[in-house]
């Protein structure tokens, strides 16, 4: 693109994000005052899918539950797929905004909650819908085909599967690039980039450990399984030490450990969830088989009367970002932001269901792999920014709130309108 062309975008995605900016915000306040639990996003995805009908969307709703997809054709070319999640956690927000969240819920286990927005998939969405926005808008400066994912649950790792196993790339045009962005504690204005490995698969298993219960003064007569998942949690964490390469990052947590009602009672049963992560995804089921063999070993020894039973709760992949693909995106940021507003993003041990969408094999669609990109906008002020100690992004990060905190605000007016540039400049590099 020669430099007058760059400039005339850039002047003119300004421009309409401007024209679109307090609409957006409005839409971002109404979505933090009413977070939903993954796959409850209704009254989200409703409200999703009215604003790009308004904007002259094709829009489709209750894929995979309550997911939503938008598509806006304009003539040849490729279609570039945008994806922001909508669901939000079970905290109760201590942010003191004037428009904090007071909902609650029941969770499928029929347990009431508090709602917050803590990971900020309201700003995600709202995102969305301010691209939609421009992008309707500069309908003369691009061709192709617009494909907008409102997807629900991501936070259980569910909801991008559940919209890929309801015919997604069927009913819809496969996409030829796909990209996604989330907030992070960095710098509100600026953009983080990261090729190749850059979030970890994640795999939360539910364990039960049976035993015989009885009486705490004769525990002969009785087989413990409080000892054998105490024997189980030690042994664990020889699995990183002794079983994973130096070089590789493997992290395995047990959240929980549940058994027993009082002291002097031995328990038929007790309960573990396990934690695992790791940026390998071969390696991770080689992780996951050494936890199951490691507690069916230990059940083994302390006699259990049968095998322990284990559950998946939830579990996702590795996130690759596409190193071409990545590049292309940040030359275009680059371009449009200045390279002072970008800065290298580093490895993650936390997770996202994002990677199925592109991921021929786990996410259960046919043909090759589509390249992705998931780059990561900046959330905090500037003023806050001066002010933390540290003289690198990591070093700084380490001192904020970070997603899933009571106090986590991403929602500034900074932070909001780089949503909307880096994700409207980012389609506009493949579809312009």
């Amino acid at each position: 693109m020669h430099t007058s062309e760059r400039v005339n975008i850039k002047g003119a995605v300004s421009a309409q994000v401007n024209a679109v900016f307090a609409d957006v915000k409005t839409l971002y306040q109404q979505l933090h005052q009413m977070p939903e639990l993954p796959f409850q996003e209704y009254n989200t995805s409703a409200r999703l899918a009215e604003s790009l009908e308004t904007l002259g969307y094709d829009v489709t709703r209750n894929v995979g539950g309550t997911g939503v997809v938008a598509l806006l054709r304009n003539g040849e070319g490729p279609t570039v797929m945008l994806r922001g999640d909508m669901d939000a956690l079970p905290i109760k927000e201590a942010t003191g905004l004037e428009y904090a969240s007071n909902e609650t819920a029941t969770t499928p286990s029929g347990n009431e909650v508090p709602l917050m927005h803590a990971c900020g998939h309201d700003l995600h969405s709202s995102c969305l819908v301010g691209t939609a926005a421009v992008m309707a808008r500069l309908k003369t400066q691009w061709s192709g085909t617009l494909m907008l994912i409102c997807q629900p649950a991501e936070e259980v790792f569910g909801g991008a599967k559940a919209m890929l196993a309801d015919g997604l790339y069927e009913r819809f045009p496969r996409p030829d690039i796909i990209l996604g962005q989330h907030n992070m504690p960095a710098l509100a204005g600026t953009i983080g980039h990261r090729a190749n490995s850059t979030m970890a698969a994640c795999t939360n298993l539910a364990v039960t450990i049976h035993g015989a219960g009885g009486h705490g003064s004769m525990p002969a007569q009785t087989i413990d399984p409080v000892v054998m998942a105490a024997h189980v949690v030690t042994r664990l964490q020889s699995i990183v030490s002794r079983e994973v390469p130096p070089e590789e990052t493997v992290v395995v947590t047990v959240g929980k450990l549940h058994a027993g009602t009082q002291a002097n009672i031995i328990p038929h049963s007790a309960e573990l969830e396990i934690n695992i992560r790791s940026f390998d995804n071969a390696l991770h089921r080689q992780v996951v088989a050494s936890i199951e063999r490691i507690i069916r070993a230990e059940c083994d020894a302390g006699r259990a009367p049968k095998p322990p039973s284990f559950q998946v709760l939830n579990e996702t992949i590795a996130l690759h970002n596409d190193p071409m693909a990545v590049d292309h995106v940040r030359l275009a940021h680059a371009e449009y932001f200045g390279d002072t507003h970008l800065y290298a993003m580093p490895r993650l041990n936390g997770s996202e269901d994002f990677p199925f969408f592109g991921n021929a094999e786990a996410g259960g669609f046919g043909g090759d792999d589509i390249p992705s990109v998931y780059w990561f906008i900046g959330a905090t002020p500037a003023e806050r920014w001066a002010e933390i100690p540290g003289t690198s992004v990591s070093q700084k990060m380490r001192h904020l709130e970070m997603p899933h905190s009571p106090y986590y605000f991403p929602g500034n007016d900074v932070t909001l309108r780089t949503g909307i540039e880096a994700m409207t400049v980012g389609a506009l590099a493949y579809l312009n």
